[in-house]
């Protein structure tokens, strides 16, 4: 049965060091992360399937979902529980038919519920918008307004996931916008505590969740 994505969507920094991003992603999981997105811009192949093996493992022993970014290939080599794609990351549908049923399929809308629409038609099992607020990671990201959530709740039943500057000062107002999830990477992986950060962010989600 697949996953629902929901909580503290942790996704990882560019880090050259295995053993240090192995870690950081411990640290993260053991503070309540409920999904890891193996994302490295700069890795070349071999580090990369060294990297994802390590990270599989890792989120696997921890039972929680371990996807990867922008690439299909690596996701279906390294067995991961699925993959996240952007709009130019390749056609969806096929995408979907080389994943199978099982394994989860994650898309970013931006702010665009269009977007959204085709993904879901799709077979599309999470919707990304943002970036939500000023991110460092990506500075000249496309803005999503907070408001989208409630507006592409009202045509989809699927997990949404914000991205994009998410701190714990602010996801308070994501997870009341109707996220689902947070998809965090610096909040997260440059904090003193990695594991108390991830436990603030899971924590906010719990809270959520229990208001009327």
């Amino acid at each position: 049965m697949k996953r629902k994505l929901a909580g503290l969507y942790a996704i990882t920094p560019d880090e050259p060091r295995t053993d240090i991003l192995v870690d950081k992603v411990g640290q993260a999981l053991r503070g309540g992360a409920s999904a890891l997105q193996y994302r490295n811009k700069s890795a070349g192949t071999e580090l990369r399937l060294e990297q994802g093996r390590a990270l599989a493992a890792l989120c696997r022993a921890a039972g929680a979902a371990f996807i990867v970014n922008d690439d299909l290939a690596l996701a279906l080599e390294l067995g991961a529980d699925g993959a996240h794609l952007g709009a130019d990351d390749g056609d969806l549908a096929e995408a979907r038919r080389r994943l199978g049923q099982h394994k989860l399929l994650g898309v970013s809308c931006y702010d665009r519920v269009e977007l959204a629409q085709a993904a879901a038609q799709a077979g599309a099992d999470y919707l990304a918008f943002g970036s939500v607020f000023s991110s460092s990671t990506k500075p000249g990201a496309v803005r999503a307004p907070l408001a989208i959530f409630a507006e592409a709740r009202r045509s989809f039943s699927l997990p949404l996931v914000a991205i994009g500057g998410i701190t714990l000062q602010n996801a308070p107002q994501v997870f009341a916008a109707g996220a689902d999830a947070v998809a965090v990477i610096s909040a997260l992986f440059d904090a003193g505590d990695i594991a108390a950060s991830a436990a603030g962010f899971t924590r906010l989600h719990q809270q959520q969740r229990m208001q009327p």
